[in-house]
């Protein structure tokens, strides 16, 4: 009875209550019971609603887990050299070289301790960067240029810190190191990233071991990193060998492969774990998107056009994503059926196979370093190879070699090595590139090439990139939606098979929540730009946008439509829109029309391409507003640019020059100074940005993949893209 009457008491004094005298064993019992039998449901309740958190939380696109603070901190054993070769990318091709060079280093010399470090996982804070670069004593950049001369997204952090400290001196005499750039030579600002980091490392004391190498993925990109890798060798069997007269070890390149685990169809595949429309992040990224639905779709052309360009808007309601009137919207889409079919015919595999791959042995050892992070999985061939392989663009040599590798047919085998090869360059530039032959194309040549599907995905078929495009809507007058403009790519290619634009082809036959609740969804983010409308809004503004070069600019009048009525003074707006036809592509006529008479569009002015006798572009309807334009301008007011930079944009800009030289009475020089002064002071911004493509040199098989403000063509002939940084 003691220790019954000891259990009462200790009730009594957990619960704050009391019993009384009298308690029995059979009270006692009821009550402990109770109190167990309450604190088995809360810890059930408690362990389902963290599954259900875990489950709301699956990423759609995840990266590899990065412990940031600690991402450069490798140990290197004595007698070791360190070796850091830094990257800046924006789809995975400048990473890709980065670790192809670190595998290699690293066979050839056993002296090299090597790691390969994203720029933006290098330091945590800005301040850190210095501190850290001052340890190291070799070290190698694989940098991209994109945008109108920008850094990618992940370099952007170290650019700026790196290109803003310009008093520090000579400080890095410590440290040898090499540089190789990611470009296109048919673009202005060809790897600008590139040049202006060697420049300013030799500046503050670094040693180039190797002249800065200009990658130029209108040719062959692998090509010129090959040629960049054998001027490095010399000088590295100078640093990294104890007897110079011993040859280095000879490298071949590993074909990278997953290994690939079948699952029991009973297995719920990943997909359907992952149907949520938020990924419970506090933000999005291009390696966590947000799954939302289409709400609105509708085409822009008139009937009477044989184009199409398709208006589209995401829903963001609850989802956590915000955005800033002049932003991108990066956009996940799926390749079409087709294509999906034919390539998993192509592998001898069924769509419904349920699969997932892995970047480690059964044993947990790694498979390799070059290995990009795997997919999500499990999940269906299908799932695989729409949402995650890029199936249209024509293969890079390294797909080639791991085809031939696998080859059951020798003389294809021996053509895919051919191809592959130094002596099979012309031959690869015209019948790969120039043919504009796709992975799927090249693979159907070669039918007895069905490369395992660890192969495939590792070193055949790169990683579908998202697609980005210039936001048409305003964060103040539409919060809960991302507009976009785009114009559906559609076309033959010179073999003949008709090219579909992966995600113009899906927004035009997407369907929208306002007609069905089985509507379309898509994995998007947003990614800030620098494309501002002033913060002073009485401050006049000149905007040239033709064809979907129009979005932003739809933003920015939607904004001031809602600062008026919100009470504020508004400066003069002037538009320069161009189309070809107003019976045909006059896209959102109306809307412009009315921002006319809301008094936000001071005066829209319309160049028509194929009305008249002579062909008529925006450029023209500039010099005949010459004195108004720069009179704007010269007040303080702001010029904005948005649409194809290698073609529009070039004569906008040489326009504006003659306009500067013609008004304010100056020579060609001085007018040039003019405008950069412009530029400079931020009163002059394009959004004429690069299509992030993997290996395109041709045009036109580029344009869906970056949709500069929504600028797009619809002929696959001829048609321009916009400045490319070839990452």
């Amino acid at each position: 009875m003691s220790s019954s009457s000891d259990l009462v008491r200790k009730l009594e004094s957990a619960l704050g209550v009391s019993f009384g005298e009298s308690v029995t064993d059979t009270a006692v019992l009821i009550a402990t019971t109770s109190i167990a039998l309450i604190i088995g449901v809360l810890v059930v309740l408690w362990r389902r609603s963290s599954d259900r958190s875990r489950e709301f939380k699956q990423l759609a696109v995840p990266k590899a887990v990065v412990v940031k603070e600690e991402e450069d901190e490798f140990e290197v054993a004595s007698g070791k050299t360190r070796v850091s070769i830094f990257y800046g990318t924006q789809t995975g091709t400048a990473e890709g070289f980065a670790k192809a060079l670190a595998e290699e280093i690293k066979a050839r010399y056993e002296k090299a301790a090597v790691k390969v470090i994203d720029l933006d996982d290098y330091a945590t804070e800005d301040d850190k960067y210095g501190e850290k670069l001052k340890k190291e004593t070799m070290v190698f950049f694989m940098l991209a240029t994109y945008g109108d001369g920008e850094p990618t997204d992940n370099a952007a952090r170290f650019y700026k810190w790196f290109t803003e400290g310009t008093d520090r001196g000579v400080w890095l005499e410590q440290l040898r190191y090499g540089v190789f750039g990611l470009g296109n030579r048919q673009y202005e600002h060809f790897n600008k990233i590139a040049k202006v980091v060697d420049d300013l490392l030799v500046e503050q004391g670094a040693k180039r071991l190797v002249t800065v190498g200009l990658g130029d993925d209108d040719q062959c990109i692998e090509d010129d990193f090959s040629a960049w890798k054998e001027a490095l060798w010399p000088e590295l069997d100078q640093l990294l060998q104890d007897d110079t007269n011993t040859v280095s070890t000879p490298y071949t390149a590993v074909i990278p492969e997953y290994r690939v685990v079948i699952h029991d169809p009973s297995v719920t595949s990943f997909e359907d774990q992952n149907s949520n429309m938020a990924n419970g992040n506090t933000s999005y990224d291009i390696h966590h998107p947000c799954r939302v639905n289409v709400a609105a779709q509708k085409e822009l052309h008139k009937p009477e056009s044989d184009r199409s360009c398709i208006h589209l808007e995401f829903d963001i309601h609850g989802t956590g994503i915000t955005y800033e009137t002049g932003d991108h919207v990066g956009v996940y889409a799926d390749n079409c059926d087709d294509t999906v079919e034919e390539a998993a015919k192509l592998l001898g595999q069924p769509l419904d196979l349920l699969f997932s791959i892995h970047t480690d042995n059964d044993d947990g050892t790694s498979l390799g370093s070059s290995l990009p992070p795997p997919f999500p999985g499990p999940c269906t061939l299908k799932t695989a190879l729409a949402r995650y392989a890029d199936l249209l663009n024509p293969p890079k040599k390294a797909a080639l070699i791991a085809l031939a590798a696998h080859a059951v047919e020798p003389s294809e085998a021996e053509r895919l090595k051919f191809l592959s090869s130094p002596q099979g360059k012309d031959e690869y530039s015209k019948w790969v590139v120039g043919s504009q032959r796709s992975i799927v194309e090249v693979m159907a040549e070669f039918p007895s090439a069905k490369p395992p599907l660890g192969v495939f995905f590792a070193a055949v078929a790169p990683r579908l990139q998202p697609r980005y495009y210039s936001i048409s809507s305003s964060s103040r007058f539409a919060p809960n939606r991302v507009h976009v403009t785009c114009a559906l790519v559609y076309g033959p290619t010179p073999t003949g098979r008709i090219h579909k634009g992966v995600c113009s082809f899906w927004m035009k036959n997407a369907v929208p929540l306002e007609k069905s609740q089985n509507c379309s969804q898509a994995p998007i983010f947003i990614r800030q730009s620098n494309f501002r409308l002033p913060s002073d809004h009485s401050v006049p503004i000149v905007m040239v946008g033709p064809g979907t070069g129009l979005a932003p600019f739809r933003g920015f009048l939607q904004e001031r439509l809602a600062l008026k009525e919100e009470g504020a003074q508004l400066g003069p707006a002037v538009l320069f829109f161009g189309c070809r036809n107003r019976q045909m592509d006059f896209i959102y006529e109306d809307e412009l029309k009315n921002f006319v008479e809301q008094g936000v569009l001071s005066e829209l002015i319309v160049a028509f391409s194929r009305e008249g006798p002579s062909k008529e572009y925006v450029q023209h309807k500039m010099m005949e507003k010459a004195a108004y334009m720069w009179n704007l301008i010269s007040q303080g007011g702001y010029f904005y640019v948005c649409g194809d930079a290698k073609g529009m944009a070039k004569d906008v800009h040489r326009t504006l020059h003659t306009i500067v030289q013609q008004e304010d009475k100056v020579d060609s020089t001085k007018a040039e100074a003019i405008v950069k002064k412009l530029q400079m002071d931020g009163r002059y911004l394009r959004d004429c940005n690069d299509l992030r493509v993997h290996n395109s040199p041709m045009r036109t098989l580029l344009v869906d993949q970056f949709n500069c403000g929504g600028l797009m063509f619809q002929s696959l002939s001829g048609s321009y893209s916009e400045e490319q940084c070839r990452d």
